[in-house]
């Protein structure tokens, strides 16, 4: 049995482990595969392994042993799935093994905004505070997350997670889901429409998949409905924003700030108008990218692969 994996390097750099793929059969990872060389690479292949290399039709119909195809991510739309459905092939992929970690960056980038940890920082080291005759300083507004409000539009997994961290820091949690979901149990929560959502929260964190009613949705008519004084966070998808609209209103002041870690073209354009933004705080995609997460994505990638030769199939995506 042969066994391609396309585009290896950005799971694994070189601080994780194979072997258990290795053991299932004839294993070859490769870095990267450029959309040239997907068919000859992967066209003798009975398993098909990718992250973000391109499965459309016209490749996956050169690919005839193809059996099974492994998803190294939660997206799935990498494969064409109207044809994967066609030939009863199986598409798993990597559900929530990052959910922690996606959480974890949201307060990261909402931290950083509030306290500017890193500007306070590069001002001790450059000497400021050695020459202050104070025993502190700070060069901007320090805001507090208690008692704020935090509107979250989405609440699966990632969301309700965020929604916990929140509830730890005493803030206030609205969230809009497009249908009805249970209340959950945390002191300050409620389920809004969405303008009451912008219209009152302070942060303002994207959790929702990627559709087409998602696509573009932070645009200039949502942004006008946000208070002046509030942020937007995305670490869902970068599509998920009209990035003209989200510049201009950073750089005209109709919000204050916002700290994305997902983009809608990746790597971005140099032309990508949010990078000449100062209030716009950028992570290159890193929220899934810590070691533990990545060990525990490898882990769910290499069990989904073992049930499926066990006659088993689990995390199909459709």
């Amino acid at each position: 049995m042969k066994i391609v994996m396309l585009d290896s390097y950005t799971t694994n750099p070189g601080d994780l482990s194979w072997e258990q793929f290795e053991a299932l059969g004839d294993f070859v990872a490769y870095d990267y595969t450029p959309a040239d060389k997907t068919v000859e690479r992967a066209k003798d292949a009975d398993i098909v392994i990718t992250n973000k290399t391109l499965l459309p039709r016209q490749v996956l119909e050169q690919l005839p042993k193809c059996r099974y195809i492994g998803l190294l991510s939660t997206g799935f739309n990498v494969v064409d799935i109207d044809y994967v459905k066609e030939k009863n092939i199986p598409v798993c992929n990597v559900p929530t093994y990052s959910t922690q970690a996606v959480a974890q960056l949201t307060f990261a980038l909402i931290t950083e905004i509030y306290n500017n940890v890193a500007l306070h920082n590069e001002a001790v080291h450059n000497g400021e505070w050695t020459a202050c005759r104070d025993f502190c300083f700070w060069k901007t507004p320090l805001i507090n997350l208690q008692g704020k409000i935090i509107g979250l539009i989405g609440y699966g997994k990632i969301g309700s997670a965020v929604a916990k961290i929140a509830d730890a820091y005493e803030m206030n949690i609205l969230c809009y889901v497009p249908s009805k979901k249970p209340q959950p149990n945390f002191t300050n929560f409620r389920f809004v429409e969405l303008d009451e959502l912008l219209k009152s929260s302070d942060i303002v964190s994207l959790h929702c998949p990627l559709t087409p009613q998602t696509e573009k949705m932070v645009n200039a008519e949502f942004i006008s409905k946000m208070k002046k004084n509030a942020i937007l966070i995305n670490t869902s998808r970068g599509a998920s924003v009209d990035e003209d609209a989200l510049a201009d209103a950073l750089k005209n002041g109709r919000i204050f700030a916002a700290g994305v870690d997902v983009l809608s073209s990746e790597p971005p354009k140099a032309d990508n108008p949010l990078l000449k933004c100062q209030n716009c705080i950028i992570t290159p995609h890193i929220a899934w990218a810590g070691l533990e997460t990545r060990q525990r994505l490898v882990k769910i990638a290499y069990e989904n692969l073992k049930s499926f030769l066990d006659g088993k199939i689990v995390n199909n995506v459709y």
